[in-house]
């Protein structure tokens, strides 16, 4: 067989991992692997002529290539938020532009003649949900499909963990951390925006193992008169007089919305989220005088962005993506397809990739969010997975 794996959206660690596991058990087994380059992009601007220079769309994967990258973070396929069935008529690659010059084009029909004229058996693509949901697309068109759930914000329905989430929670750990001397030194409130868009998982973890004293997550509008005092209160309990939240890039305020950079969306209909914190911030410091005896409390604020997803795996994003390529791979050798691998309770499984698409999955605010105080609920960890939350919350 021939089968081609490619990673889409966001970078994170792990990924690499994932298409090192794949690669080696399919050699192993006679098979060969095809690597998509820029994920979906790869399969938009192929040119399909055995003389054109398709270099930048694909390439034959061996051993020497994935065990000198396995280790290493970031996609060396490279990554892209492309969506082939929302191309912009200004991203439609020259060659097509007489055939699709509408606003807005699907071009799935020349993605699946890509598809074709690589002799491709199977697909992998790892990416997250928006990744994911074109994979159902092909799984709908009659293309076999295995899915590889990837996302710092560990949200893509069907599994509890997804490639990436376990470095973004050691990253928020050690970086808080880090943040709190400074903190401290000042007497000040330190205010960190993490990411997470629709999902406070990447808050409510790092919160949970001690990060900071609270966290504002997207699933509850807070009240930011409140969040104050709490910080406020904190701060006085704390002998290095200081106190720490975490605020997911998606939260909102009570009777407000999410703070975007600017109104450009992307191909899959999302803005560009950024500077909740720094609003947060701003608000903390004009109403901390009304919980200080009238006095403002100075506040850092500091956005993680790129740290969290920059650098080589930990352990479990080495661990988890190895085990999730050879599952791929094992379901190929079963001839099972439209399938999407998955960690539940603990253990490996697989689910119908369909499941993507058909809900969200967030952070069941009831379970394990107190919304008074404004803090992860610790409770009731007994029979819940290693990573606390699972999908089926």
């Amino acid at each position: 067989m021939r089968i081609g794996i490619l990673t889409g959206g966001g970078d994170v660690p792990g990924l690499n991992p994932a298409i090192r596991a794949v690669t080696l058990r399919a050699i192993k087994e006679g098979h060969e692997v095809i690597g998509i380059r820029r994920g979906w992009a790869g399969l938009v601007d192929m040119v399909r002529d055995k003389d054109y220079d398709n270099s930048n769309n694909f390439q034959v994967l061996d051993e020497g290539i994935v065990n000198k990258v396995g280790r290493t973070g970031g996609t060396f396929l490279h990554t892209s938020r492309t969506n082939p069935s929302r191309i912009p008529k200004d991203a439609v690659p020259n060659h097509l532009k007489d055939k699709y010059n509408d606003d807005v084009n699907d071009i799935t029909p020349e993605v699946l003649k890509n598809l074709e004229w690589l002799g491709l058996d199977y697909l992998i693509p790892i990416g997250g949900d928006d990744t994911l949901s074109y994979g159902v697309r092909l799984h709908q068109e009659g293309f076999k499909v295995i899915g590889i759930p990837k996302t710092m914000d560990n949200d893509v329905p069907g599994t509890d963990y997804c490639i990436g989430f376990s470095t973004c929670v050691t990253r928020t750990l050690a970086l808080t951390h880090s943040l709190r001397t400074s903190a401290g030194s000042h007497e000040r409130i330190l205010v960190i925006e993490v990411f997470g868009r629709y999902a406070g998982f990447t808050a409510l973890l790092p919160t949970m193992a001690g990060a900071a004293n609270r966290c504002v997550i997207p699933e509850y509008k807070f009240d930011i008169e409140r969040l104050t005092r709490l910080l406020v209160e904190d701060r006085k309990t704390n002998p290095s007089r200081y106190s720490v939240v975490l605020v997911s890039e998606g939260a909102m305020f009570e009777g407000g919305d999410m703070v975007f950079m600017d109104d450009e969306k992307d191909m899959f209909g999302h803005k560009k989220l950024g500077g909740i914190g720094d609003v947060v911030a701003r608000r903390i410091k004009e109403l901390s005088a009304k919980f200080n005896n009238g006095r403002r409390i100075n506040v850092i604020s500091q956005k993680l962005g790129y740290l969290v997803r920059c650098g080589d795996p930990d352990a479990l994003d080495s661990m988890v993506p190895m085990a999730y390529g050879n599952i791929a791979f094992d379901l190929i050798l079963r001839g099972e397809s439209g399938r999407l691998v998955s960690l539940r309770k603990g253990k490996y499984t697989d689910v119908p990739i369909s499941i993507v698409t058909s809900r969200k999955k967030v952070v069941n605010v009831e379970k394990y969010y107190n919304t008074e105080r404004l803090r992860p609920k610790y409770k009731s960890f007994e029979g819940n997975p290693m990573l606390i939350v699972s999908d089926e919350d």
